[in-house]
């Protein structure tokens, strides 16, 4: 179920509406790009058009996509993303016209993520992610078989391929679901196992440095890379700050348009921030876009579990850093990259008090504050669940003392 684009010179294309505007278009563009290079891909162009809503029949208007196809026919491009998720509709008229390797938004996250995929469970979540998206696109697979006109036994071979490819699908998907089922469980029972210890998650928009982070703390080495989604599975550390151990976890990356049913098949591997205690919310703070990125994290959360769990804001890449400061005499408004992250501090997150914190995983900076203000919450959480022994321990450090 892999695509393969290794290599592949690629143009991407988005349209700028109504809802999304031409810098949203924009952005989201160049975060495609960076899927597209994760995927090994090579984007060569970037068309935009500007409609009302995307074409029903092809994404973007006749004469847009006739401009696609010049460029993709001069340039030896081999494959065409465009920046949403494709009706099987729209699929199969720009793959007709274009002729080339036609992905969207999905398709290529569901590549990105078959390539990370390391253990069992990651990989059947991923392929039962891929099935759910394909079983509606089939028709694409076998248009060069001509259907035929006639009565009973007189159907077309594709036809009857399309409905065989159907039922293996079906059955593939409801066993890779009982897979899940099984795997779910045994994930369970480790969760139980490892016995009633504090457990944190760390959370946040992809490539914003969850894995660097979790290397510090729990002092391992996890693979981290400036990638989209460089860490698919999750791993789970002991962590002990002072003399309070707890268990730390590194979730897969949040993103923009993340399809629904991939966030389904990744249940069990979401289920480590359904049962944590504690929430570190990590944010990329240089990203110019970091509000809208905290803010898709916060609602993917709240399709996870609804429940609210007490949560630290940790602003990351301090040292990545950078404004333009605003001339006086200019009179359009006040942009996040004329804003230095001293004024930056003094706004919303004014209010936050402790919940909030700037570092640098990378340059190690504030990390000693990060643990102290990590201790008291694990500390708070820790004496709820255990008073008698926050007393023996009490009464232990008084010794000490």
């Amino acid at each position: 179920m892999k695509t393969e684009i290794y290599e592949e010179r690629a143009v991407l294309v988005g349209v700028i509406t109504q809802i999304q505007t031409e810098e949203k278009a924009h952005e989201y563009l160049d975060e495609l790009a960076f899927l597209a290079e994760t995927a090994g891909a090579s984007p060569e162009k970037i068309f935009f058009q500007r409609l009302e809503y995307p074409n029903p029949k092809t994404y973007v208007g006749p004469g847009k996509l006739i401009e696609i196809k010049n460029f993709v026919d001069n340039n030896d491009i081999g494959v065409v993303i465009f920046d949403d998720e494709l009706s099987p509709k729209q699929l199969r008229n720009i793959e007709a016209e274009l002729k080339v390797l036609i992905l969207d938004r999905t398709s290529l996250i569901l590549d990105i993520f078959a390539k990370r995929a390391q253990t069992a469970s990651a990989k059947t979540q991923v392929e039962l992610a891929q099935l759910q998206y394909t079983l509606p696109r089939l028709t694409r697979l076998w248009t060069h078989l001509e259907r035929q006109q006639g009565g009973i036994g007189m159907r077309g071979p594709g036809e009857t391929q399309i409905e065989t490819d159907r039922r293996i699908i079906l059955t593939k998907i409801a066993l890779l679901k009982q897979n899940l089922k099984d795997i779910d469980q045994q994930m369970s029972t480790q969760r139980k196992n490892r016995g009633k210890m504090v457990r944190v998650a760390l959370v946040g928009y992809t490539n914003v440095g969850k894995s660097t982070l979790m290397n510090l703390l729990s002092k391992s080495d996890i693979f981290a890379e400036n990638k989209l989604f460089a860490t698919l599975d999750t791993t789970v550390r002991k962590v002990i700050i002072q003399n309070l151990p707890f268990l730390l976890s590194d979730t897969v990356g949040f993103i923009r348009k993340l399809p629904h049913h991939l966030v389904q098949s990744f249940k069990s591997t979401l289920d480590e921030v359904r049962e944590a205690d504690l929430l570190l919310h990590v944010v990329d703070v240089s990203h110019s876009n970091f509000e809208e990125q905290l803010e898709v994290v916060n609602q993917t959360l709240k399709e996870i579990d609804p429940q609210e769990k007490p949560m630290i804001l940790i602003f990351n890449k301090i040292d990545a850093f950078s404004y333009t400061p605003k001339e006086e005499f200019d009179l359009a408004p006040v942009k996040r990259e004329n804003i230095s992250l001293e004024e930056l501090q003094k706004t919303w997150m004014n209010s936050m008090s402790d919940n909030c914190i700037f570092i640098s995983a990378r340059q190690k900076l504030n990390i000693e504050q990060l643990k102290e203000l990590m201790y008291e919450k694990i500390k708070t959480i820790h004496v709820e669940r255990y008073p008698y022994n926050d007393f023996l321990f009490q009464k232990y450090t008084d010794i000490e003392d």
